[in-house]
């Protein structure tokens, strides 16, 4: 599948619990959610892949690539789209080599040093973050800031998405910083409607 990180979500399973997971990624969708990270710390791998199937049937029809954070098994198992690895969780190299070289593959990176040790070979684009301090994953980076994400996406040389604490009302700062994208979690999987909310942010884009 093509990649377009424009807006990219990240699910939380505690998050999309009131309206479910599944109805509230395809309702974000439909808003015009590019790219969808399933992302769940505490099920087991055999749990993940029941999910991940799910959802990939689903957004096939939408073409929109599921992403599997951290676990290449999963990745591999379920059929998804592409993998998202942290630092020192995963191997790109390693990846590329068992998912294939149609995976979309990427990379958290929170500093200039290591984005400088970035695989470029074997990754399609890096995740920027934290942005902002952001409850949905306590043990973050220090916040780089607007100033830091932009020096970030100037270094970079592979397209990038931002993440960590990301809104409405910081969304046109943040896409002004060049990045090709946001990656958001609890202000889609919260939202009272996951579709007008994921509109509202693809209209405060300068594109």
């Amino acid at each position: 599948m093509s990649l377009d990180l424009s807006l990219y979500l990240v699910t939380d399973p505690a998050l999309c619990a009131r309206r479910g997971l599944e109805a509230t990624v395809m309702a974000a969708v439909r808003g015009g959610v590019s790219v969808v990270q399933l992302r769940d710390k505490h099920v087991s791998d055999a749990e993940m892949i029941v999910q991940a199937k799910r959802l990939k049937a689903l957004l096939d029809e939408y073409e929109v690539p599921l992403i599997i954070n951290d676990r290449l098994e999963v990745a591999l198992a379920s059929g998804a789209d592409g993998l998202h690895i942290g630092q020192g969780d995963g191997d790109p190299a390693e990846a590329r080599r068992v998912l294939g070289d149609d995976a979309l593959i990427g990379l958290s990176v929170q500093t200039l040093e290591q984005l400088a040790q970035v695989d470029v070979e074997h990754l399609d684009y890096l995740g920027l973050g934290p942005v902002f301090a952001t409850p949905t994953k306590p043990d973050h980076a220090a916040p780089l800031g607007l100033e830091g994400l932009a020096r970030l996406v100037r270094a970079s040389p592979l397209p990038t998405v931002a993440i960590g604490g990301l809104t409405l009302i910081n969304a046109r700062e943040v896409m002004a910083s060049g990045t090709d994208g946001l990656a958001v979690v609890s202000a889609l999987c919260t939202a009272a409607d996951p579709a007008m909310a994921a509109q509202e942010f693809l209209a405060q884009y300068p594109f």
